[in-house]
């Protein structure tokens, strides 16, 4: 029960970390080797929290693989999809059809499954 909880959280800070880049990038100017691309990089207060998510979720992912078996640990982290799912629907608006629910309830099946 507690790696299912550790997963959880380490899944809701990898899927928050994705956001926080979807949102860092929509507001960043394009690439180039140039001031203003790399001001839009650095004052970006949404690339901060992208890199401190993904910096807690790898954080905790190591204490997970440390402390728990490869073979159950792994299939963990994909319970980030079905977080991301979510985002995909509070965040960006949206639409999630039939068959994406379809895909995300057999993750979470084959997630139950091996944690058993």
């Amino acid at each position: 029960m507690r790696l299912i909880i550790l997963a959880v959280l380490q899944s809701i800070l990898l899927s928050a970390g994705q956001v926080w880049l979807k949102l860092a990038l929509a507001r960043m100017v394009p690439f180039g080797w140039s001031w203003p691309f790399w001001r839009s990089v650095f004052l970006n207060w949404q690339f901060l929290f992208c890199g401190l998510s993904f910096a807690a979720a790898s954080g905790l992912w190591m204490y997970i693989l440390k402390n728990y078996p490869f073979s159950v640990s792994y299939p963990m982290v994909s319970l980030s999809y079905v977080f991301g799912m979510i985002a995909a629907i509070l965040v960006f608006h949206e639409n999630v059809d039939l068959v994406k629910w379809l895909g995300v309830l057999l993750i979470m099946t084959g997630c139950f499954l091996i944690s058993r």
